[in-house]
């Protein structure tokens, strides 16, 4: 790639730090893409000396500069925090930072000196603490794309799992299921793997809500007055989408073979099995914005922040999917 990408720094008391050390760290056996971070230099050097690890951090002027130096050092764009972070510690005064990294980092893809944008984890409490009013990143980065509807999708080379309904209490996100809102996602979910995972005709399979999608009535009404409903009018739009179908025979290796992803009702339905079949691999994407963007699927682990046991898996595979996808939508016609 010519153009790099840009990672965030993530919550700087969690493992975001260590995961991006790393992952430089084992960018040849990974075959990753060219990537800059947005993070303070000398915190990314202290982090690395603690730890033993031989990471030269090279602080840049501009994106263009961090393709030249990503095979010899680790690509700084320098973003300076208010205080010293203490791992497991997060701490309000540095949210600005956190923020000024991902706004920075979407001003960068979108004017095209980034590539696709990959954000680590934040905690979002430290930033409630400080103001931040979105649920969490998908949210914020659909505001600053325009107010687009975002789409939030997990996958992993066994499975790819789309969420109708996000980061809402169970009740809620029951409450706000509805046939239109199914039958947007499902749009967006299928021009997003035709465009950036070059799947002619996606085929997707619908979760039902209830056991057994809801026994023709009996134990629900849902997947009758809503779910079935939405799926009608997916296939009336030339989309391949099933009738909805009981979520706990979706996710078997036979049944994989059958869709490109899953429709899923809430969070948990989709998260659950794809965690478990791909717990430190899994990646999350974000579909319908007008740039690539994709994060580890897990947390800021501040339990273990800066013991060196950080597991990098999931960043990699979300640089390398990011690289893939940027690759996939800029070879598509405009």
């Amino acid at each position: 790639m010519t153009v790099p990408l840009a990672l965030t720094m993530g919550e700087p008391a969690g493992i975001g730090g260590e995961i991006t050390l790393l992952a430089w760290l084992q960018r040849a056996e990974a075959r990753l893409p060219p990537f800059f971070v947005l993070d303070d230099p000398v915190r990314l050097e202290r982090l690395a000396t603690g730890l033993g690890w031989t990471v030269p951090v090279r602080p840049i002027a501009s994106p263009e500069a961090a393709v030249g130096v990503f095979a010899q050092a680790l690509p700084v764009l320098p973003l300076p925090q208010a205080i010293q972070a203490v791992a497991g510690r997060p701490d309000p005064a540095n949210a600005a930072a956190v923020i000024a990294a991902v706004t920075t980092a979407v001003s960068l893809v979108a004017a095209g000196r980034a590539a696709a944008l990959v954000t680590n984890p934040i905690q979002k409490e430290a930033l409630y603490a400080a103001g931040f009013r979105h649920p969490g990143h998908t949210e914020f980065l659909a505001e600053l794309a325009g107010g687009v509807m975002p789409v939030m999708m997990l996958a992993c080379p066994e499975l790819r799992v789309v969420l109708v309904t996000i980061h809402q209490p169970l009740r809620e996100a029951l409450a706000a299921l509805t046939t239109e809102r199914i039958v947007a996602t499902g749009r967006i979910a299928a021009a997003g793997l035709a465009r950036d995972f070059a799947i002619a005709r996606p085929r997707l399979a619908v979760a039902g809500l209830n056991p057994h999608a809801g026994e023709h009535g009996t134990l629900g009404r849902e997947e009758i007055d809503i779910i079935a409903p939405a799926a009608a009018e997916l296939r009336a739009a030339g989309i391949a989408a099933s009738d909805p179908a009981p979520a706990d025979t979706l996710f078997h290796a036979e049944a994989r073979r059958r869709y490109d992803a899953v429709l899923c009702m809430y969070h948990d339905q989709g998260l659950i099995p794809l965690k478990t079949i791909d717990f430190a691999g899994g990646v999350n994407v974000t579909l319908g914005l007008p740039f690539v963007r994709t994060s580890p699927d897990h947390g800021t682990a501040l339990d273990i922040a800066g013991s060196g046991k950080a597991d990098p898996r999931s960043l990699i595979a979300a640089l390398r999917l990011a690289g893939e996808t940027a690759t996939c939508r800029a070879a598509q016609p405009s």
